[in-house]
C-alpha cells in the first residue's frame, strides 16, 4: 500500500525504527535490502560541539543509501534544534525527524527525548522553530506520554499537526514504561482518528500477524519495526508479503541467512575499520545467531576474534559448508 511523507513516496509502509548503537549505515542498508521501505539515522545530538566527533560523523554517513535520507535529531533548545536541522539538510538530509520518544536517562536528564512530553509549550516552540528553519518535511517521534498517569499523546499530536509536522510516529508506551510490559495501541488509534497527517505505529511489532493486527486496529498509515529486526532483519519482506497476500511467508533458507549475515559483517568491517568493526560485529552476530543450534560452541571464538579474517573464518566454520566460501566470488 502506498505511503508518502511530503513529496517522498516509499516502496511500502514498513519502517525501521532508529535505535542508537544499532541502526548505523550498514544495518540500514541490510534492512532496506530485506524489505524495509523507510530507515532513519541513529539519533544525532543537536549540540554543535559534537558534530565533528567520530561517532557523529559516522551517524551522518549515508553514502550509497537510497533516498529519501532521514536524519533524526535530539535536543531541548528550540534555536539549537533549528540550527541542527539546517546543518543536517546542508549535509544531505531530505527529511528531518525530531526525537521526543527516547526514554534513556542520559537523554531525559538534559530535557530531551521523551522528557519533552512534560512541557507541551516547549514542544510547540521546538516544532515551530524546526519547521520554519528548513524547507524539507519535518517528522516527529513520541511516546504516549511521560508516565502512565500523564498520557498526553493526543495533545502533543494536535500541536504537531498545527505546527506543520509532516508525519507522526508513536511508540505505544510511556517514558515510565521504557520497554517493559506490552505496548498499548488504543492511544495510537485515537491519535490517528484525530489527525490528517500520516501516523506511524511503533511498539512490539515482532511477527507478520502482529503487524497486520496493529495496522488494522490503529488504522495507522505505516508501522515501525524495532528490536525484532536485530534478530530477524528479513522480517520486513515477510510482513510486506503477508500484508499484500494474507499468506504466511516461508522462513528464509539457511543459505540466505548465512549470506546476509556474512555480507553485513563485511560491511561493518569496511564502514568502521577492522578494529572497531570486529567489535561492533559481535553484537550483530549474537543477535542473529543467538538462538541457533550449537551457537554456544562457537560463540567464544567469535567473541574473541581480533581480526576481520578470524571473525569471518569462524562464521564459515560454524556454518560448516561451502556456501560462504563462494560469497566473495559471487558478490
Amino acid at each position: 500500500m502506498p505511503f508518502t511523507i511530503g513529496p517522498y513516496p516509499f516502496r511500502n509502509c514498513l519502517a525501521l525504527a532508529p535505535m542508537a548503537g544499532v541502526t548505523d549505515r550498514p544495518f540500514r542498508q541490510l534492512c532496506r535490502q530485506l524489505g524495509a521501505g523507510m530507515t532513519v539515522s541513529e539519533m544525532i545530538s543537536s549540540h554543535p560541539d559534537l558534530r565533528e566527533s567520530r561517532k557523529t560523523r559516522l551517524r551522518m554517513d549515508h553514502a550509497g543509501e537510497p533516498g529519501p535520507i532521514i536524519v533524526q535529531i535530539a535536543g531541548g533548545i528550540p534555536e539549537m534544534m533549528a540550527e541542527a536541522a539546517v546543518y543536517n539538510v546542508s549535509q544531505g538530509a531530505q527529511i528531518i525527524d525530531i526525537n521526543m520518544g527516547c526514554p534513556a536517562k542520559k537523554v531525559c536528564r538534559v530535557d530531551a527525548g521523551s522528557a519533552l512530553l512534560r512541557d507541551p509549550g516547549l514542544v510547540q516552540s521546538i516544532l515551530r522553530a524546526v519547521v520554519a528553519a528548513v524547507e524539507v518535511p519535518v517528522t516527529l517521534k513520541i511516546r504516549t506520554g511521560w508516565s502512565r498517569h500523564q498520557r498526553n499523546a493526543l495533545e502533543i499530536a494536535r500541536i504537531a499537526e498545527d505546527c506543520g509536522i509532516a508525519a507522526l510516529t508513536i511508540h505505544g508506551r510511556t517514558r515510565e514504561d521504557r520497554y517493559l510490559g506490552e505496548a498499548e495501541y488504543e492511544t495510537i488509534r485515537r491519535v490517528k482518528q484525530s489527525l490528517d497527517i500520516p501516523v506511524i505505529a511503533n511498539g512490539d511489532i515482532d511477527s507478520v500477524k502482529k503487524a497486520k493486527m496493529v495496522m488494522d486496529f490503529t488504522a495507522a498509515d505505516a508501522i515501525m519495526v524495532g528490536r525484532i529486526a536485530q534478530q530477524r532483519p528479513w522480517i520486513f519482506s515477510q510482513i510486506e508479503r503477508y500484508l499484500s497476500t494474507g499468506i504466511e511467508p516461508v522462513e528464509p533458507s539457511d543459505e540466505l541467512k548465512q549470506r546476509w549475515l556474512y555480507g553485513h559483517i563485511k560491511n561493518l568491517h569496511a564502514f568502521y575499520g577492522e578494529y572497531q568493526g570486529v567489535r561492533i560485529a559481535r553484537k550483530h552476530i549474537n543477535w542473529q545467531l543467538g538462538q541457533c543450534e550449537n551457537y554456544d560452541i562457537v560463540k567464544p571464538a567469535l567473541m574473541q576474534a581480533q581480526t576481520a579474517a578470524q571473525q569471518l573464518q569462524t562464521i564459515e566454520a560454524y556454518f560448516g559448508n561451502s556456501i560462504l566460501e563462494n560469497y566473495d566470488r559471487a558478490s
